[in-house]
């Protein structure tokens, strides 16, 4: 609560006040800066009682309050980070769970329940989950007067909800035993009496809030979920488990909502503040749920009739009937839905930090708001510049989830600041058409230059699509934060294989410095006069840069060898080629492509993967350079020693038997992702299967790559030891992480 500055004051006695408004009030300026160093001090002590209680303490104290209560870290998770940098303070979160620490009395009272395993994942990782006693699963003979019917059943073939949880975390049918144990280092068990099951999910459930569909053809009222025309796994909205001891089932995990269990239990994921909704014509009322048929639409083949829309929730597709009328068809499909992915990357409706506005002037737009469209606020934004300057520092922001298909041509003149935003919870796309027929268009942003200052943009929380952005002319930063800026534009469905390499970003002779934050990019082209201009500064954070191919130009200049940039990288992952001129620095990052710069006496890449060829500047703990040496070494030490095989090899000999060794292990820490199609929830999430050197290869242990500060190698460590901790003797507990790679599309396919 906020202390007036004259509190102290207010305490004289009303002839003292009097006497010093005769003098100009010395003493009221003086109580003023004695109240400042009282408030200061009661702050303090305020504080030292707030770090009494783990709830409300500072994140310094968390581990001493853990210390008390014989909380210990997971020394092998990695050391604790710098709390005096965000970085620092956001791993210490991971070793420290501030929840685990609260609980910890607690989980020892409950060690050896089920339902404490998932109470851990979720505390101690922040991982959803649900725990397995597989030993239920297990065939075995029940006595006739003494049944169990809670424990796993002979398959039924006519039971397809049945067939399609099989070997997943939701399976209920009966196994036999899998004498492999299920933390085993080599080829993993399951179905074995001290087997007990963790299966986390990795990934978060994000919303799309009354978003339009996209309309696949009009003809026969097809339609997707996703804007962009792309097939969406729909995701389920969590909601919380009723008590304590309630064992997860598929509502209360971010799994992909499959056809079966939305036919079956359809109350549970459709409807308003649900999983998905969906309007016709107006967002007054959503389509009532009896009117809605689950259906598998993956060669639209189903057509329901009447007043029956049919949905396909392993696809994101509706399907309407032929006597769909055109007076609602006009009016078009509103969609609230989720999606998965890794972490909040992108844009999307998860909470941003936004700039300040005091002082700004705001421009909002939206279908209830003073603009209608981007430009109508742009012309508005032009109009009312004066000459102070006090209309020049201005936001646009956008506040719903729509699609705004217009042609956007940015202007800044010199001491012009504009930011183009998603309001906070909104996700707007902003669909770049084929207006002019001649050349191809893109989001033009253009700086005029002159005396007044510095001229600046910012990007941050929006989508574009159907073409590029391109920036021309004098301005100082052209800064993109948390926008997609979809890689080969509109794509076609991940299964036709149709991508394009056209650049996402092109900068054309311009001074602006790039920055690029938490965003995923296709293509970055940049084009510079080098005689007339230093080189282009580009900064990549916590990104992804994706050239839709290995082979394929991620950051270049086209007709030129390298990209006039110079350039800094961190926590990214970068797929395809880079040239530049030169990189400043580049750490724990991921560069699935061949690197080429030019300058190479100047920066350093470190805790780096690097594409085979590659030319670089100074590199410190980059693989494959590691492992390479690491076998060279072990060859050279084998072929040293008496009696060894090796020992008789020639030089010749010798020397191919090394660069085998190098060749694989340069083939085996390529890093390994479950997919790098955009639009799927796993986009460049590493797979179960990379090695190590890559999932462990930053600098503090994490991963390399755009999603190093999920910190996840920190979040496992540390899972794995709490359940050890609270698992009693003879139990053997594995962590299952679930990724959706189902058997039965791929058979199906």
């Amino acid at each position: 609560m906020s202390q007036s500055k004259d509190r102290l004051y207010d305490l004289l006695p009303a002839v003292y006040r009097q006497r010093d408004a005769d003098q100009g009030y010395p003493l009221k300026a003086l109580l003023e800066v004695i109240s400042d160093q009282v408030k200061v001090v009661e702050d303090d002590i305020t504080g030292l009682y707030e770090n009494w209680f783990i709830e409300t303490c500072q994140d310094w104290a968390v581990p001493y309050l853990g210390d008390l209560i014989g909380y210990r870290p997971v020394s092998h998770a990695g050391g604790p980070g710098d709390a005096t940098t965000p970085e620092g303070i956001e791993l210490n979160r991971i070793l420290f769970p501030r929840s685990e620490i609260a609980n910890t009395i607690r989980y020892r009272r409950r060690k050896g329940t089920l339902a404490l395993l998932e109470e851990l994942a979720k505390s101690a990782s922040g991982w959803p989950a649900r725990a397995v006693e597989f030993y239920r699963l297990l065939r075995v003979a029940q006595h006739i007067n003494h049944q169990h019917l809670d424990r796993g059943k002979t398959v039924d073939m006519r039971s397809g909800d049945a067939l399609e949880r099989l070997g997943g975390p939701f399976d209920e049918l009966a196994h036999t035993v899998d004498v492999r144990r299920i933390k085993s280092h080599r080829t993993r068990g399951r179905h074995n009496i001290p087997s007990v099951g963790v299966f986390v999910w990795r990934l978060k459930s994000y919303p799309i809030t009354q978003a339009p569909a996209y309309y696949m053809d009009r003809d026969l009222n097809h339609f997707t979920f996703s804007v962009l025309g792309l097939d969406t796994n729909l995701f389920t909205k969590p909601v919380e488990e009723p008590n304590p001891v309630h064992i997860a089932d598929e509502t209360n995990v971010p799994t992909i909502i499959r056809r079966r269990a939305f036919e079956e239990r359809m109350e549970d994921f459709y409807g308003e503040g649900k999983s998905l909704c969906i309007w016709r014509a107006d967002l007054d009322h959503p389509i009532p749920i009896e009117n809605i048929i689950a259906a598998d639409l993956s060669d639209w083949s189903y057509a329901p009739l009447g007043d029956g829309v049919a949905v396909d929730p392993e696809l994101g597709r509706i399907a309407l009937s032929s006597s769909f009328s055109q007076e609602n068809s006009d009016a078009g499909i509103w969609v609230s839905y989720h999606y998965g992915f890794s972490a909040d990357m992108g844009g999307g409706e998860y909470p941003r930090k936004l700039r300040r506005t005091t002082g700004r002037e705001i421009y909002r737009v939206g279908p209830f708001e003073s603009f209608q469209k981007i430009g109508d606020a742009l012309n508005q934004w032009n109009d009312d510049k004066i000459e102070d300057g006090k209309k020049r520092d201005a936001i646009i922001e956008i506040e719903d989830s729509g699609a705004y298909a217009e042609k956007i041509k940015i202007t800044l003149e010199s001491g012009d600041r504009l930011e183009l935003r998603a309001a906070n919870g909104k996700r707007p796309v902003i669909r770049l058409l084929n207006w002019e027929t001649n050349r191809p268009d893109s989001l033009k942003i253009i700086g005029t230059g002159g005396d007044g200052g510095p001229a600046s943009i910012v990007l941050d929380g929006l989508v574009v699509t159907g073409r590029g952005v391109k920036v021309t002319g004098e301005l100082t930063e052209v800064k993109i934060r948390h926008c997609t800026l979809v890689p080969g534009w509109m794509q076609e469905d991940e299964r036709q294989l149709h991508k394009s390499a056209a650049p996402s970003l092109r900068l054309k002779n311009t001074t602006a410095r790039l920055s690029i934050e938490s965003s995923i990019l296709g293509p970055v082209l940049i084009n510079q006069d080098e005689v007339q201009t230093d080189p282009l500064s580009v900064s990549i954070t916590d990104s992804i840069l994706d050239a839709t191919g290995p082979e394929k130009k991620a950051l270049d200049a086209s007709g030129c060898p390298v990209a006039f940039a110079k350039l800094t990288v961190l926590r990214s992952t970068i797929y395809g080629e880079t040239q530049v001129n030169s990189i400043d620095l580049a750490e724990n990052c991921i560069f699935f492509g061949k690197v080429t710069v030019c300058r190479r006496q100047e920066g350093c890449m470190r805790f780096c993967y690097l594409g085979p060829g590659s030319r670089t500047p100074r590199r410190y703990n980059c693989q494959p350079d590691l492992v390479e040496h690491a076998a060279e070494e072990e060859i050279r030490i084998d072929a040293g020693g008496l009696g060894s095989a090796l020992s008789t090899l020639s030089d010749v000999e010798l020397k191919e038997e090394i660069k085998a060794a190098k060749e694989r292990e340069r083939r085996r820490v390529v890093p390994q992702f479950n997919s790098t199609h955009y639009g799927r929830h796993d986009y460049f999430q590493l797979a179960d299967s990379c090695a190590e050197e890559i999932k462990r290869g930053a600098d503090d242990q994490s991963e390399m790559g755009a999603f190093h500060d999920l910190y996840q190698p920190h979040r496992e460590a540390n899972l794995l030891t709490r359940i050890e901790e609270y698992t009693p003797a003879g139990a053997d507990v594995g962590i299952i992480f679930v990724n959706f790679l189902e058997e039965k599309y791929e058979r199906r396919v």
